[in-house]
């Protein structure tokens, strides 16, 4: 009988332990820390990756030719010409400013491919407002 005893209090004990530890790891995992992701607008990404990932900058100053246009006549010249930069960036339509150095902008695919759609969007976006506002 004491055998028995000994043999319920192990299995309550083992049971208990299993049924607590248990209860603790359903509660680690229900609880995310840090999972709220904030919306950054389209202006700041663009200027992100504008700056950042696309090192557009390195090319394209805001209001003078560099290596590359200005983003200023860029803006300029794609709302004369009702063009399509997202299509340009693309390369699925032809530059229509500074035609010239469009082999150096060639050089440049490589990453611009790497943006998301709503990289290239905010990227747009960014010059767009960067083009209007310097001119002002």
């Amino acid at each position: 009988m004491n055998y028995i005893y000994k043999i319920g209090v192990l299995f309550g004990i083992v049971l208990l332990f299993s049924t607590s530890c248990q209860s603790e790891k359903k509660d680690k995992e229900e609880i995310k820390i840090g999972t709220k992701k904030e919306k950054i607008s389209s202006f700041d990404l663009g200027k992100s990756v504008f700056n950042g990932k696309g090192k557009c900058y390195t090319c394209h100053k805001i209001d003078k030719k560099s290596i590359g246009p200005g983003v200023i006549d860029i803006i300029k010249i794609y709302e004369e010409q009702n063009g399509d930069l997202i299509a340009f960036l693309k390369q699925e339509a032809e530059p229509i400013v500074d035609p010239e150095t469009y082999a150096v902008m060639k050089t440049n695919f490589a990453i611009i491919k790497t943006f998301t759609e709503e990289e290239l969007k905010a990227v747009t976006v960014y010059m767009n407002e960067i083009g209007k506002t310097e001119t002002k």
